[in-house]
């Protein structure tokens, strides 16, 4: 059964989504730190919400259990709603269930869920001390960030963008403790970490660190960020120009749909290039095509890097990526 601990849903509200909730514990289709996405209807003001839901159990007690047969460990279950409001909402179920509105990215809120997970305690002076501000300003930790980021920057974004595509180490001084966190994040959300091989990301790190022996500093001390040892491209330009008019209507989860875009794209062009490679070890004209790629695309400094950490091994493609070098260098 569901134990009610906190709450600031309407409570016809409340009902419908506990037993949506209900629904899919029976189903079993939870599991421990990892969060789903679906759509729920809610008599609330928007007829069909966004859920996010996590469960977890509580830490110390997890421990218990594991040493002691007869201890089970409470199981809990974040969810946040999202709709066209931007209010939260907030309610918590004592051994299964915590309730906030608003749906928000996925992997963030994994995250905000396990750092919760930590030091929660159901506790009645814990939930107000701790678990209810927590749980109140997840909209401000988890989805703002990037906007914040954009705002603080401006069309110095560029900078941070082609620091995230590059792999290039990124220093940030004399700045407050959230601009620092928001700055960490949004390189890693704008980063191709999980999209491009684990081997080649590790190794592009390394040759960036050694290839320019400097970090690229941000300095937060006067009235604008001020970047050191940064570095630019047509490509990032563009896209931070699209941040940039974004920024206008305000709407933080439109960022992260940008920078998703953003990562996409940049995908799709080292696919390309690949392809044009693999065509080229056989065919001089097929070689021309990827010089007018790399010339053309925007971002060929980051690319020609990228594809030749993962060529290092591949004595043709890797002779056609130092022809393209030397043709870039021209």
């Amino acid at each position: 059964s569901l134990s009610l601990l906190d709450t600031n849903l309407p409570a016809e509200a409340e009902t419908e989504l506990r037993g949506f909730i209900a629904k899919r514990l029976t189903k079993g289709a939870l599991f421990e730190g990892m969060g789903n996405v679906a759509t729920v209807e809610l008599s609330i003001p928007e007829y069909k919400v966004g859920c996010y839901y996590c469960l977890f159990r509580q830490e110390n007690l997890l421990e218990m259990a594991a040493l002691e047969s007869d201890i089970t460990a409470p199981e809990y279950v974040i969810c946040f709603l999202g709709g066209s409001e931007k209010g939260a909402m907030c309610r918590s179920y004592l051994n299964h269930l915590i309730f906030l509105k608003k749906n928000t990215f996925r992997l963030e809120l994994d995250k905000y869920v396990q750092s919760l997970k930590i030091n929660f305690n159901p506790e009645q002076k814990t939930l107000e001390t701790y678990v209810n501000p927590y749980l109140r300003s997840w909209f401000e930790n988890s989805v703002c960030p990037i906007q914040r980021v954009v705002q603080l920057f401006q069309e110095k974004l560029a900078f941070l963008l082609h620091a995230a595509l590059s792999y290039t180490p990124v220093e940030v001084k004399n700045s407050d403790e959230r601009t620092e966190k928001d700055i960490s994040r949004f390189l890693a959300a704008a980063s191709l970490q999980g999209l491009v091989q684990e081997g080649t990301m590790t190794s592009l790190c390394i040759a960036m660190t050694e290839e320019q022996h400097k970090s690229i500093i941000i300095d937060c001390s006067g009235p604008q960020p001020q970047f050191h040892n940064a570095g630019s491209n047509r490509f990032c330009e563009d896209w931070m120009q699209a941040f940039i008019n974004a920024a206008e209507g305000g709407n933080p989860f439109l960022f992260r749909q940008i920078l998703e875009n953003f990562k996409l794209k940049a995908i799709q062009d080292i696919n390309n290039l690949k392809r044009f490679i693999r065509q080229a070890e056989m065919n001089h004209y097929a070689l021309f095509k990827c010089y007018l790629f790399l010339k053309n695309c925007g971002s060929g400094d980051i690319l020609l890097k990228i594809v030749k950490v993962e060529h290092a091994e591949m004595p043709e493609a890797k002779n056609v990526v130092a022809v393209l070098e030397e043709f870039m260098r021209e």
